[in-house]
């Protein structure tokens, strides 16, 4: 099943630029470079198609891991639907678009589960939170600042675990089996991110 080729529904492509009308073949490449910001944006039909090229895999593996038969394939297809129509809203300074797909996923998978079952009941509404006065926010900006340079001085194998672990939201089952990995070695490797992560944060903090 992973061999077949990937289209978007019609309905859900934008009045804005044209995708190639033939199927892409998923090859699935998560190693390779992320296509143009701008060019996605400008929905060009040749960086999709690579975006759809790199991700489909570990998407479609992600998605079997937590719905059933076809409900997987059907999960993959609006995730990259809903990405094309949205990507206008994909900040690339707060994580790669990669995370941001698995993100987008895993809304997706969670409203499908929820529809499939039986005994739903709405959630209770959450307590609104505080509002953070002047002195908090300036403190929160300060520390944001200081993490971000923390995080771009990682590696990209350890910005991309951290961002699909924390932007993403994935656990650390579903970042195996997006990632092709066994959960021990990404626990391991999740731990040794987190590890060289702090230690540039105190650097950069002085603590």
């Amino acid at each position: 099943m992973l061999d077949e080729p990937l289209t978007v529904p019609n309905d859900a492509r934008p009045a804005v630029g044209r995708l190639p009308t033939a199927p892409v073949p998923a090859t699935g490449d998560p190693a390779g470079t992320p296509p143009d910001h701008a060019a996605l944006l400008a929905r060009d039909p040749e960086a999709w198609a690579q975006l759809y090229q790199q991700c489909f895999r570990g998407l479609h593996a992600l998605a079997s891991r937590r719905l059933p038969g076809g409900a997987a394939e059907d999960a993959v297809s609006e995730t990259l639907a809903r990405a094309l129509v949205g990507i206008g809203r994909f900040d690339p300074d707060s994580g790669s678009v990669s995370a941001w797909l698995y993100g987008i996923l895993r809304n997706v998978v969670l409203e499908q589960r929820r529809r499939s079952a039986r005994d739903a009941t709405p959630p209770a509404a959450p307590l609104p939170a505080p509002e953070p006065g002047p002195l908090q926010q300036l403190l929160a900006a300060e520390r944001d600042a200081q993490l971000r340079e923390a995080f771009d001085g990682l590696s990209p194998a350890d910005r991309e675990l951290l961002e699909l672990r924390v932007v993403g939201g994935l656990s650390t089952s579903e970042l195996a089996a997006a990632l092709g990995r066994r959960e021990g070695a990404v626990r391991m490797a999740q731990s040794r991110a987190l590890a060289r992560l702090r230690r540039r944060w105190e650097e950069a903090t002085g603590d």
